[in-house]
């Protein structure tokens, strides 16, 4: 059985430790997992360049890789 690709998509930024908790929570759930940075360097509430980039990105990955985008739309905040 093939390695799953998962990449990942944020707004969290390099600098603390939240891209780092999410990919050892992905890897907690499927310690097989290939996990790939996208960026986590997407303007905080810009949905629209998170959806931009993604779609340029999903082009080059393998059919049945997981896209994981997380950014917050400012809703609720």
């Amino acid at each position: 059985m093939p390695r799953p690709i998962i990449t990942l998509t944020t707004d969290f930024g390099t600098r603390d430790y939240f891209a780092a908790a999410m990919k050892g929570v992905l890897l907690s759930i499927a310690p097989r997992a290939v996990l790939v940075d996208v960026t986590h360097e997407i303007d905080a509430f810009e949905t629209q360049q998170a959806a931009f980039v993604v779609d340029q990105a999903v082009r080059c990955f393998p059919k049945g890789s997981i896209h994981v985008v997380v950014v917050d739309p400012g809703v609720g905040s």
